[in-house]
């Protein structure tokens, strides 16, 4: 492809940076009248006519994650790492408009009797595990620190029995295949409740860019089964129960969907997370496939954060070690300031 200069767009009058971390309504009508006229006079023609595809993959940007005093603030180092990635990234998706083909967001999606809060377990004294503090092993389930909560049982269609073989079964999965240990969660991303909305400011900005390019935002929901950890929205943490029958399944449309693109631009959080286990499962598929599709994969590096909570846990450095792994595997690591629709485009 013969190099081209790129212009970007400027960012509407209306985005405010200082909202990035507030939650309030987005007046969808007005913007979908500016997102019209915007596209006018910029000449924004519609994705279908897009010679070069892009999707932009959006990893959980919702209220829980990246609002302060939500359930899960993903703080980052810095303290106000998803704030700072959030307004970052809605000035890319302003400045990059008419070049993003589609934004496809994930939807962290829970309800409280799942396998990774607190509710599914109890100790002797039936006490729950302390969220964010509390890792279950298979030795705490075989020495009876942790057992499922037999009154869950009833309200997921489960015999007890089963279901604390299945606990058993699952933290063993989880150890002999690499994937981070069982931690207990606070209740988050919960369904129906304002922590599972996109951030609002970036719900905007999806919202203009679904108007302004007549492109369908692609909302993928992910983490809703109560029996395994959903990371990944290409794919649950476990995917079979101890007898082997399947309780989960990757998402292979979404994966296909992906790798049809001409680029897939990643962001979101939490790095450490949802964003690295994601990337990693299309890591997989590519390796799978054609080794060579890693280029077409950039990755906002400063538009996702690490989980940390000071004083518990600190992600940062399992988070790095998987980005740097994802570039040597042909991955683009790369700042949302930078000409990253040119170099895909000149490619």
């Amino acid at each position: 492809m013969n190099p081209q200069t790129i212009t970007q767009l400027p960012i509407p009058t209306y985005f405010e940076p200082e909202g990035v971390g507030k939650v309030w309504r987005v007046p969808y009508q007005e913007r979908a009248a500016q997102a019209s006229d915007w596209a006018k006079k910029y000449n924004i023609k519609p994705a279908v006519e897009d010679r070069t595809r892009i999707c932009l993959l959006l990893v959980d940007v919702q209220n829980t994650f990246c609002i302060p005093g939500f359930e899960l603030f993903v703080s980052g180092q810095s303290g106000t790492g998803a704030v700072d990635d959030n307004r970052r990234l809605c000035e890319f998706i302003y400045r990059n408009l008419d070049a993003i083909s589609a934004i496809a967001p994930t939807l962290d999606t829970h309800t409280a009797m799942q396998i990774f809060h607190p509710v599914f377990w109890v100790n002797e004294a039936e006490e729950h595990p302390i969220p964010a503090a509390t890792n279950i092993t298979p030795a705490d389930i075989k020495q009876g620190i942790w057992k499922v909560n037999p009154d869950v049982a009833y309200s997921l269609g489960r015999e007890y029995s089963a279901l604390q073989n299945h606990a058993l079964h699952y933290v063993q999965q989880l150890s002999q295949h690499g994937k981070y240990p069982l931690t207990v969660w606070p209740y988050h991303s919960m369904l129906g409740g304002i922590g599972h909305a996109l951030v609002s400011a970036v719900e905007e900005a999806v919202f203009f860019h679904c108007i302004a390019r007549s492109s369908q935002t692609e909302f993928q929901i992910k983490g809703n089964n109560p029996l395994t950890e959903n990371y990944s929205v290409l794919s649950p943490e476990v995917l079979e129960d101890a007898n082997g029958r399947p309780i989960a399944q990757k998402n292979r449309r979404l994966i296909q969907q992906l790798l049809d693109f001409d680029a897939v631009i990643i962001a979101g959080q939490a790095k450490s997370h949802c964003v690295g286990w994601t990337i990693d499962d299309l890591l997989t598929a590519i390796q799978q496939t054609n080794l060579s599709l890693t280029q077409k994969v950039y990755l906002l590096e400063d538009c996702t954060s690490p989980v940390v909570i000071p004083g518990v846990v600190d992600y940062t450095q399992q988070a790095d070690a998987a980005f740097k792994r994802f570039a040597a595997a042909g991955m683009h690591i790369v700042k949302s300031t930078e000409s990253i629709i040119q170099k895909v485009k000149n490619e």
